[in-house]
């Protein structure tokens, strides 16, 4: 390493976050980045640990070098720091800002200090890159002769979008909403990445000759079987969106939806849209309850706040996690810990082991949610219940109610259906290990696959996808023979 005492030399730095007041009134990121030097020192921290953990499947699902553009960094040699982060990275920029960074929880240092700052580090690199002018489109020397359908256009199928045209192929992307993007476009909000951020990726995607069909729902306007005769193979990348929904009385009510559909809508603000009165979903001048504890429920409390909610309550059905790292979660695994995140630090009330029993109100809006405490307790098989403690119940009063309890997998109508693909028990499509479906040359990639996951492994999924489909392309024999059976009539694909 450049500075082998670096660790010893620098405390952690973290990017600093605006103060709160001047972050609740923009929807700007709210994150000041730091100074060359800063990052720099940053880097150094970086140790000669003999097996850096940090950048396998339990740190990093892309494998980033990390230790190499570390030291890079520290040694004033951007631009080589910003060919290695891109070797194994798409898109940077995007995981700079929004992964979770397991491969800190899995840096050596942290074992006796805190870890090195690698995200921070890793965004750096990522927006020296634009402002230097080392982005740039790169379409490939010369044309395949093959053409690859890519459905959805989150980071699974974006990934796997650039990886495939510079391979030769002739990429088409489907996205059935009005704009590229799909989870980074309508499910991020503003303030945790600024959408000129993806913008200016997709830039270089559109250079390097990827074909992007927005408003385009495949399985609904444009038949599976005729996209399939037109191309040699097809990509799934439509994520895992469907939500988990609250079965209790008074669902039903106005005043309850999903958190996707929150945060599209003020995302879709954000970019200058109208939103019609009668299906406008704001928080402002509201007690909000927001259902689910993860980083969708944080969203929706961040973008409570700068609606102008009244008050923001979170609920979760888990008990508290503890302050530090839990015994059952040891170092490289990802730790589980408790976490205040912006948002939290923004206002509102945590409430922990609440399960909601009963949403009620007038004139068929909600204005109260009924709960009660539960404590966890496991089955002989292993599995987790959380029985209703006696006597705990309690209500919250609440003018919206935000569902953010996860997702149970891919939706099973339309496309899906059409193709008559395997699907797992948690409702995503199957696939073998070569990442291919149940139907010849159709191929599944990010959530849609996975599960509702991390944006590094959609990253990592797109690019993993890309090298099987070119394989599969390229050896004509197979993919010709595996057609035929496939769109033969009468003969169903196994």
């Amino acid at each position: 390493m450049g500075d082998p005492k670096g660790f010893l030399s620098f405390p952690r730095a973290d990017p600093r976050r605006l103060p709160v007041l001047d972050r609740l009134g923009s929807w700007r990121e709210f994150y000041t980045p730091p100074g060359e030097d800063t990052t720099r020192q940053q880097a150094a921290r970086c140790m000669d640990c003999g097996v850096p953990f940090c950048q396998g499947d339990t740190g990093c699902p892309v494998q980033n070098i990390i230790p190499d553009w570390n030291d890079l960094v520290y040694r004033d040699k951007w631009e080589e720091a910003f060919a290695s982060l891109h070797s194994t990275n798409n898109f940077p920029e995007f995981t700079g800002r929004l992964c979770p960074a397991p491969c800190e929880s899995a840096c050596v240092l942290g074992i006796i200090d805190r870890p090195v700052a690698i995200r921070s580090v890793e965004q750096a690199i990522a927006d020296r890159g634009f402002e230097a002018g080392w982005i740039v489109a790169r379409p490939p020397a010369e044309e395949s002769g093959y053409r690859v359908a890519i459905v959805g256009s989150g980071p699974a199928g974006l990934a796997a979008a650039q990886e495939l045209r510079r391979r030769g192929h002739a990429v088409t992307v489907y996205e059935r909403s009005d704009r590229i993007g799909g989870l980074l476009r309508y499910g991020i909000p503003d303030f945790k990445m600024e959408k000129s951020v993806l913008d200016r990726r997709l830039a270089q995607l559109i250079g390097e000759g990827v074909v992007f069909e927005t408003g385009v729902d495949v399985g609904r306007d444009v038949r599976v079987e005729d996209l399939r005769v037109d191309v040699d193979a097809v990509l799934l990348a439509g994520g895992a969106a469907r939500a988990r929904d609250l079965d209790v009385p008074g669902r039903d009510m106005r005043g309850v939806h999903f958190a996707m559909d929150f945060l599209e809508q003020q995302n879709r603000r954000g970019a200058g849209e109208v939103i019609a009165p009668d299906i406008s979903i704001s928080a402002e001048g509201k007690r909000v309850v927001v259902i689910g504890g993860g980083d969708t429920g944080s969203d929706c409390i961040g973008t409570c706040h700068r609606q102008g909610a009244l008050e923001v309550v979170q609920l979760e059905v888990m008990p508290q996690p503890p302050a530090s790292r839990h015994e059952s979660t040891p170092w490289p695994l990802w730790p589980m810990q408790l976490r205040t995140s912006h948002a939290h630090e923004e206002g509102g009330a945590r409430y922990w082991s609440v399960s909601t029993t009963h949403l009620s109100g007038e004139d068929g809006g909600v204005r109260r949610l009924d709960a009660v405490r539960v404590a966890p307790r496991l089955d002989e098989s292993g599995r987790t219940h959380f029985d209703p403690v006696a006597e705990s119940g309690f209500s919250i009063e609440a003018d919206l109610v935000l569902l953010a309890m996860g997702f149970a997998g891919a939706s099973s109508d339309g496309l899906i259906a059409q193709l008559g693909v395997s699907t797992d028990a948690r409702g995503c499509v199957a696939t073998d290990a070569g990442q291919r479906t149940s139907v010849h040359g159709v191929f599944a990639a990010g959530d849609i696959r996975r599960g509702a996951s991390l944006i590094v492994w959609a990253i990592r999924e797109g690019r993993d996808a890309a090298r099987a489909i070119d394989a599969y392309v390229r050896d004509s024999g197979l993919r010709d023979l595996e057609r035929e059976i496939a769109l033969s009539p009468g003969v169903v694909s196994a």
